[in-house]
């Protein structure tokens, strides 16, 4: 892409409108970023969420830390990494927790999805054991 191109003349001959033509790259690029399902139609737009815990990952607190990422299609667009509030007996408590914080956060996305028309039924929430 040449940056910093000026329109002169169309292939016709006839002088260009640079301020329709800004005015019509303004458009797409407010659609690419309102309207996420039409930036790429052949991807696939699907919600998923990864997450993993440690168990008592702190040595002064002995509490452990979530982490999770959630992809819509195959852009990342959630993270977090969190040192959970309660002090677990288990690494599968601490995982129960982080699944708990991360099934709040994809309810949340999907509510979010739902105003632009999008109706997600079953998110996967993929954990280690």
């Amino acid at each position: 892409m040449a940056m910093k191109a000026k329109l002169d003349a169309d292939l016709s001959g006839n002088p260009v409108d640079q301020s329709d033509y800004r005015s019509k790259i303004g458009s797409l690029m407010y659609l690419t970023s309102s309207r996420p399902d039409i930036v790429q139609a052949g991807s696939s737009f699907e919600l998923i969420a990864f997450l993993d815990a440690d168990h008592a990952g702190c040595i002064d607190s002995r509490k452990s830390t979530s982490r999770g990422i959630q992809f819509l299609g195959d852009k990342l667009v959630s993270w977090m990494s969190k040192k959970q509030n309660c002090t677990t007996m288990s690494s599968i408590e601490a995982k129960y927790v982080a699944l708990s914080a991360s099934c709040a956060q994809v309810m949340w996305m999907r509510t979010q999805l739902q105003d632009y028309g999008f109706n997600y039924n079953k998110i996967p929430l993929y954990c280690d054991s």
